[in-house]
């Protein structure tokens, strides 16, 4: 019996160790994971907060264009007007008040030459200025003035379309018009729009495509003549 009691307590006592080293490898992992996850959270905390942050000021710029765009936009307002010759055509359009211009209107063989720039004035004769607009009532045929591009349309570096003016669509007498885009000559990227008025052609123009929002949505749209 003894003997049996014995190898009991040595058994017990085996039990009991294993049962502290397993406690122990357990609370080794325990504290080792406890480890892992807070650096884990540390680490996503970081970089969330840096992702945020950059989010914000990314933010923050987009409303700074967005403003500066705004303002832009309402200095133009209210906007100028131009009116020609009764004589040829009474051709109107209206113009950024921020553009500043010279229209001559005293010669008969082109009743209307005008251009229009955005800052300081450009010198004269200075050929690399693009004018924001340039507008010219010229005595050439239309057809002779449309057909000018026929080289660079078959190139592709223009594109031409069948044009009205908006505020001269359904009027009577009014003959479709000709738009083109894309490179006008002289390295001038932009449009132009020519159109028979009377007995002269009515070519008018934007030299830049930073121009070209106020071509599309200010000039064009106020066009009007008397055909």
């Amino acid at each position: 019996m003894q003997k049996s009691g014995k190898s009991y307590g040595q058994a017990g006592s085996v039990i009991t160790i294993v049962a502290i080293v397993f406690l122990a490898v357990a609370l080794v992992a325990a504290i080792g994971f406890g480890v892992w996850a807070n650096n884990g959270r540390k680490d996503y905390k970081n970089n969330s907060d840096q992702k945020v942050a950059i989010a914000v000021d990314a933010a923050k710029k987009a409303a700074t264009a967005a403003q500066k765009d705004a303002d832009a936009q309402l200095a133009k307002s209210p906007v100028l007007t131009f009116t020609g010759p009764t004589v040829y055509g009474a051709v109107k359009y209206d113009y950024p008040r921020t553009w500043d211009g010279y229209v001559d209107t005293t010669s008969t063989s082109t009743p209307i030459n005008g251009v229009y720039y955005q800052g300081a004035p450009p010198l004269p004769n200075d050929l690399g200025i693009f004018y924001a607009l340039r507008v010219n009532e010229v005595s050439d045929d239309y057809s002779s003035v449309v057909n000018s591009f026929n080289g660079a349309v078959k190139k592709g570096t223009v594109t031409a379309t069948a044009y009205v003016p908006p505020q001269m669509v359904g009027k009577p007498n009014v003959q479709t018009g000709t738009r083109f885009d894309g490179l006008l000559g002289n390295n001038i990227q932009g449009a132009m729009v020519v159109l028979k008025v009377r007995d002269r052609t009515l070519k008018i123009s934007t030299e830049s495509p930073q121009y070209l929002n106020d071509f599309n949505n200010t000039v064009l749209p106020s066009l009007t003549y008397v055909p």
